[in-house]
């Protein structure tokens, strides 16, 4: 299915209401749209590369974005066996509140605190 350009209001509309969520990028910095589909309950097949292993977890299926035969299995698995794409779909939103954006900035505060003590020799600017 190929909506086109959907408003971001409408994204998790488009989430709950999918069979699975195929995101295979070979780079990414962080997996926002992996969270998104997460959060709304969609069974999430990722890359197994770049940060998306961290961001999915055990909430959805992980493999190799280079491998047609693998991209292929897992997305028949995953819509060929509704026991399975249920298990992900309650185990997505479980993941996705692991990310918050109190959390993102505490552990951000957390490393600079880290390397201002590790480096207390440095004199602060």
């Amino acid at each position: 299915l190929f909506p086109g350009f959907v408003a971001q209001a409408e994204l998790p509309q488009w989430y709950r209401a999918a069979d699975a969520f195929a995101y295979l990028p070979q780079y990414e910095g962080f997996g926002m749209p992996a969270l998104e589909a997460l959060a709304c309950g969609a069974p999430v097949l990722a890359s197994n590369v770049s940060s998306l292993p961290e961001v999915v977890g055990d909430a959805g299926l992980q493999v190799n974005p280079r491998a047609p035969d693998e991209i292929a299995d897992a997305l028949i698995y995953l819509l060929t066996n509704d026991a399975a794409r249920q298990e992900l779909a309650a185990r997505g939103p479980q993941r996705a509140r692991q990310f918050t954006w109190p959390r993102a900035a505490q552990r951000t505060a957390d490393v600079y605190r880290q390397a201002l003590n590790l480096n207390s020799s440095v004199p602060p600017l």
